[in-house]
This record gives structure tokens, sequence and C-alpha cells, in this order.
């Protein structure tokens, strides 16, 4: 569980990292066309990972339902939002966009308390809490305004919370890199069906050389996310996991102070302590669910 938590907690840096990064390479990029580049770049490296590791006979075994159940996860977690949460940022205040991403970690809890039986107690309740006013504040945020913008963001971050629920159920049983495949994969597919019906798969043919060097360099990114983050899930609850996940906002924040020269305010640095307080309630919460199976398991 320990190395679960150690993955996870990789994912959140190397998610920092990226969103910093992302900043500068998606400028002047069709949204659709970059993360359909990435998921398929992403695709052919775990498909390696899985040759190299001798996953492939698992993958040759899958049974329709475990093909179903990965498409399924392309589908949710791979496609759908990331076109719903795109169109929802040129509506709306990024700020805000980004708050309701954030939001994740409450409908992961539910989602898992009803789905996963995960125990919903203090430790949750109060992690849960502590992020969402965490986020709150170090976004700066002031007010809020509901809009269109803000329902498909709602809808995408429902989708993620979803496919990250799913994902954890289908773990039992499936290796977290053939789970990694199967998302990039069909998710892959489903972006690309989309470029095609709407006419901007010739976009790809616009990218220039710093571009493509852009994607590629996210790619492996990607790659480090997806890769950490299933192997991770596999051994953690699924609402640690996602709470974890929201370390890369104050990794992010802190990479634009040292290198940007961002000015960090009082309310982000209380911001900043909410998340990592949010967390730290969870890894409790966690241990101590390790220490009463531990137990229990005693003679």
């Amino acid at each position: 569980m320990k190395k679960g938590l150690m993955l996870v907690l990789l994912t959140a840096i190397i998610s920092g990292v990226s969103i910093f990064l992302n900043a500068f390479g998606v400028k002047g990029i069709n949204p659709y066309i970059f993360t359909g580049a990435k998921n398929v770049l992403v695709a052919v490296f775990l498909f390696s990972i899985i040759l190299m590791f001798k996953d492939f006979k698992e993958l040759k075994s899958l049974k329709i339902k475990d093909w179903a159940s990965l498409s399924l996860i392309g589908l949710i977690g791979g496609s759908i939002p990331f076109l719903l949460f795109f169109k929802g940022l040129t509506m709306m205040n990024p700020a805000q966009g980004s708050f309701v991403h954030k939001t994740m970690v409450l409908w992961v809890v539910i989602l898992s308390v009803v789905f996963l039986k995960e125990k919903l107690n203090k430790q949750i309740v109060f992690g849960a809490i502590a992020l969402l006013a965490g986020n709150f504040m170090l976004l700066k945020l002031t007010s809020f305004e509901f809009s269109i913008g803000t329902v498909l963001i709602f809808v995408a971050t429902l989708f993620w919370a979803t496919e990250i629920t799913l994902s954890k159920y289908i773990l039992k049983n499936l290796s977290s890199n053939i789970v990694a495949f199967g998302r990039m994969f069909f998710g892959s597919i489903f972006i690309l069906l989309f470029l095609g019906f709407t006419n901007q798969l010739n976009l790809v043919a616009t990218l220039n050389f710093t571009q493509f060097g852009w994607i590629a360099i996210t790619s492996v990114l990607l790659l480090g996310y997806v890769f950490t983050f299933y192997n991770g899930l596999k051994h953690v609850n699924a609402s640690t996991a996602v709470a974890i996940l929201s370390l890369g906002s104050v990794i992010t924040t802190l990479l634009k102070l040292v290198f940007l020269d961002k000015m960090v305010v009082p309310v982000q640095i209380i911001g900043m302590a909410l998340i990592v307080s949010g967390v730290l309630f969870f890894s409790i919460n966690l241990e101590k669910k390790l220490h009463s199976n531990f137990s229990t398991a005693k003679p």
C-alpha cells in the first residue's frame, strides 16, 4: 500500500510539471489535436511496455467483457471528458473551470462509497473539505458564476470520476498496464473519430517541428502520469489516489513562483497548506485501514 502511495505521489509531481509545461506547449495548437496526438503516442509507448513486461500474454487472453470494460474506460476517461473540458474552458474563467475540475475528489468519494464499498469517516470528510477550500483559495477565487461552460466542465469531471472508480474495480482482475493501455488506446480511437467527423484531422499537417516537439515532450510526461497512477491506484483507495493528485496544483504554483517570478499572495499560501492538510487526512485514513487489516489478520 505504501508503494501505491509513493506511485500516486509521483503522479501528482508529474501532473504539476505537466500542467506547467502545457501552458507553453499548447499555445497555437488545436487542443483536440494536441490531446489526440498525445494519446496515440502514449498508447504506442504503453503497448511497448506491455511487451517488455511480458503482459502481452494477458492482453491476448482478455475476454470480450474485458475489452468492453477497457473501451468504456477509454470513452468516459480518455476521450469525451477531454472534449467537454476544452470546450468548457473557452466559455468560462479558466480558474473557475479548474476549481470545478478539482471537485472530482468529492464525486470519487461518493462513487467509491456507493460502488466500491469504501467507508466514509471524519478523516475523509475533513480531507475533502480541506481540499475544496484549499483549491478555492489557491485559485484566488472571490466569487463563482455558473454558465454553460461550467456545466460542460462539471460533466467532464463526473466522467473522469466515474472512470477512476470503474478502473479501480477492474484493477481487481486486470494488470495496471493493461488498464492504462485500454484507456489511452480506446481514448485515442474515439478522439480520432471525433476529429474525422468534425473535419479537423487534416490540421495535423499544419503542425510545425516545434509543435511536434512539445507534443513529444508532453507525451512522455503523460506516459509517466498514466503509468504511475494506474499502478498506484491498484494498491490504494480511489478517493485517496485522487486526493493525492491535488498536490499537482501546489507543485504547479511553486514552479511558477520559481521560474516565472509569479507572486504568491497569503491566501494562496493558506490554500496550499489546506491542500496538503487534506491529503494528509486521506493518507491517515489509509494508514488506519492498513493497521486495522493487519490487526484483523493476526491469529
